[in-house]
């Protein structure tokens, strides 16, 4: 019998379908893979049903993706063979997934999180056990597993201070989603505290899957190739979010980057020489924003080159790095990288990436979605923190100035991220024991009764 609290939220999200619907169309705008088979994400497949026993990875998201594609190739070396159904959220995340694909396998849309959708999922794919990648836990799917005998876990998982408060102001939903899961392995002790709290069993600590991803190599020889031919030491805003990028231009320009640089006085550089004698690239999160953030940095007076149509390095005074997948490219070449979503209270993106590819970084003040691996690389001597964008810029401009210094960071970056591996390896062969031990799924297990004829709502 299901909850009152559980039915209720199922009415809100069957409800709530025309609007995602609308925010659906327009998302695909800017973005068309927001459009590409819409019907899926309400649980309506085209094709013919398919055999069961998968192993279904959720991985909403980009970064989501990447570390599901670490946890995957685990899979693969571990069981041969296995199948593999890969849903996501995002239209990144979607394309980032395709490229995990193998003959077998299949991709669809991550069902909404309705009675009726999430049954037809589950009826059509029949997992033999599903695999959420970091965050992701939805109560119906989550319910709906649990009824039909399939163990849902929690691979990777990450949840900061501000995710479980919001997690608790809604605890009638969010207890009994988490208390629900068959596993959960937390990527930190801190994270393994508050997911235990939320009721999650928490079966173990291995750490982040993306320090086991292996940086491209065909991407680090180009930037080898590339280095020394750069005009300029390169310093690179790496994944920056909204309104981090006028940051860097404020500053930049107060430190006269746009005026004329003065000539040197009685051999001392002023600051704005200092700026001048740097490359500065700039590379956005969200591939949506590259055609704003390429009008941004003209707007504020500067010259811009996009990779993505100058492909080769330029003499432009800010590079655009409009390009998905070339990150190894991108600090392979940077001297050092600010990184991007912990200048703006966003939490920080992924630091571990750089530090794999042997570039150091400068944090700013919000980290919290990396807050253990960010610690533990300040520790190392692989990255330094600072207050702010004109503390980061002053810190970089030292760091390229001091190539001894730099060279110390370049080797505690990669040794960092050496001493970190093995999570890949941990969390597979726990997902394959479970799934070793889970029954098939019973053909003709009676789906959830809400909404079991949902018309299609636009």
């Amino acid at each position: 019998m299901r909850s009152l609290s559980l039915r209720l939220y199922g009415a809100i999200t069957f409800l709530a379908q025309p609007l995602v619907r609308r925010k659906l169309k327009r998302r695909a705008v800017a973005e068309p893979g927001y459009a590409h088979a819409v019907d899926e994400r309400f649980g309506h497949y085209d094709d013919a049903p398919v055999d069961g026993a998968w192993c279904w990875v959720h991985a909403v998201s980009l970064g989501e993706a990447r570390a599901a594609g670490i946890l995957i190739a685990e899979l693969r070396r571990q069981h041969p063979g296995i199948p593999i159904l890969l849903t996501h959220g995002t239209a990144t995340g979607r394309e980032e997934g395709a490229k995990l694909l193998e003959p077998g396998d299949l991709q669809v849309w991550q069902p909404w999180d309705t009675p009726g959708a999430v049954a037809r999922f589950l009826d059509r794919f029949s997992p033999r056990i599903g695999v959420l990648m970091e965050t992701e836990v939805w109560p119906e799917m989550v319910a709906a597993c649990s009824e039909r005998g399939i163990p849902l876990v929690l691979a990777n998982a990450r949840l900061n201070e501000k995710s479980l408060a919001s997690a608790e102001r809604l605890a009638w939903l969010a207890r009994p989603a988490y208390s629900a899961l068959a596993a959960v392995w937390a990527q930190t002790e801190a994270d393994a505290h508050r997911l235990v709290s939320l009721g999650a069993k928490v079966a173990g600590v291995y750490g982040n899957l993306k320090f086991d991803a292996t940086p491209d190599a065909r991407q680090l020889a180009t930037a080898a190739m590339f280095k020394p031919q750069l005009p300029r030491p390169l310093v690179v805003l790496a994944s920056s979010r909204d309104g981090e990028e006028q940051l860097l231009l404020d500053v930049l320009k107060r430190f006269g980057a746009t005026a004329p640089v003065p000539p040197p006085q009685a051999g001392i550089d002023s600051i704005a020489r200092q700026v001048a004698a740097v490359q500065w690239m700039v590379v956005p999160r969200h591939p949506q924003r590259f055609d704003e953030v390429a009008a941004l940095i003209e707007a504020n007076g500067f010259s811009v080159a996009r990779r993505s149509t100058a492909g080769a390095p330029t003499q432009s005074e800010i590079w655009l790095g409009d390009s998905l997948g070339e990150m190894a490219l991108y600090y392979g070449l940077a001297e050092v990288a600010l990184l991007g979503g912990s200048f703006e209270p966003l939490g920080g993106q992924n630091l571990i990436e750089a530090a794999a590819c042997g570039c150091p970084v400068i944090l700013g003040p919000s980290t919290f979605n990396f807050a253990e691996a960010a610690d533990l690389s300040v520790a190392a001597g692989a990255a330094l923190r600072v207050q702010g964008m004109e503390q980061a810029v002053r810190t970089a401009l030292q760091l390229v100035a001091d190539p001894v210094r730099r060279e110390a960071m370049v080797q505690s970056a990669q040794a960092f991220s050496s001493s970190n591996r093995g999570a890949a390896e941990r969390t597979a062969a726990a997902v394959l024991a479970i799934a070793e031990r889970a029954a098939p799924p019973a053909p003709d297990a009676a789906p959830a009764p809400e909404e079991r004829a949902e018309p299609t709502l636009d």
